[in-house]
């Protein structure tokens, strides 16, 4: 799979197309908002930045991946969440606006992170022989995360009606695109499918759990609101896997790597909608119950 056209150009080109997607979707505004509520903002992030790492560094020791799969969950743990996080906080009754800024920043952010986080895996984990991220390469991951990003919000800052219209199609394109490099990145990889399901289909189920819970209760913890819970639990819990997966297949050029994403990315949607349903399920029976007055 790693030498086919579809993963080399197709797939870096299919998630730029992704990242101005996202980029039409955001204003300079959704950064300035940090300032309304700075406390939110902070907790996702240093969740989502510092604690989501440490996390998935921890199940990866204590299930003994192997190095590049091991590799694989820690560059999951650093890509950002994406516009499936603001759609869940929506269908849930999240505050919106606070996951729009959440992505807006962690867009930028994961142009670092993502390089820092990857490279101390991969002399962590001994992977250096079978891969590198060097600066060439640290240079393309910025690119193809940032530069649509900007090329997006400049061409919704010229023409919000054409924003608007694109809006749809690029969310559809973006969940063919998963689906599609989902897929045949687990086919690509059917001989040791079994054996990687074994090894990290427990670890990234456990993972996508922790995170869910980790936004939610942390948010809480610290008195944030119910819709500012909600909002921090999607963002923290559901990652960008497309482009976990891009640099996965086209910057590190390993299928291995790319399968936590992978199993990740069918995972996700199914434990964050029924994580979703249970705590709103259970802030309507705490209402039902509450005494009136």
């Amino acid at each position: 799979m790693n030498d086919s056209a579809l993963i080399t150009t197709g797939l870096p080109i299919a998630l730029a197309i992704i990242m101005f997607g996202l980029g039409l979707s955001l204003t300079t505004d959704d950064f300035r908002r940090v300032t309304r509520s700075p406390r939110a903002v902070v907790v996702a992030l240093v969740l989502q930045v510092l604690v989501l790492p440490l996390i998935a560094f921890g199940l990866v020791k204590l299930f003994d991946l192997d190095p590049l799969l091991a590799v694989g969950v820690m560059l999951l743990a650093a890509s950002p969440g994406g516009t499936t996080a603001n759609l869940f906080s929506h269908l849930f009754r999240g505050d919106v606006a606070l996951n729009i800024t959440l992505t807006a920043i962690n867009s930028v952010l994961a142009a670092i992170t993502i390089p820092v986080v990857t490279n101390l895996a991969i002399d962590h984990f001994d992977a250096q022989g079978d891969l590198g991220l060097q600066l060439g390469k640290v240079v393309q991951v910025i690119a193809i995360v940032l530069i649509p990003v900007a090329v997006g919000m400049a061409v919704r800052r010229r023409s919000a009606d054409l924003a608007a219209r694109a809006d749809r199609p690029v969310r559809i394109f973006s969940v063919l695109v998963l689906v599609v490099v989902s897929v045949g990145a687990l086919l690509g990889e059917r001989e040791n499918l079994a054996d990687y399901m074994q090894q990290v289909g427990l670890v990234t189920g456990i993972f996508c759990l922790a995170s869910l819970t980790l936004g939610y209760a942390g948010a809480r913890l610290l008195r944030l609101d119910k819709r500012q819970a909600i909002a921090s639990s999607m963002e923290v819990g559901i990652h960008n896997t497309t482009v976990a997966l891009t640099i996965a297949l086209s910057v590190l050029d390993s299928t291995e790597v790319a399968i936590p994403s992978a199993v990740y990315s069918v995972l996700m949607y199914v434990l964050a909608a029924a994580f979703g349903y249970l705590i709103t399920r259970r802030h309507t029976e705490e209402s039902l119950h509450r005494p009136a007055g």
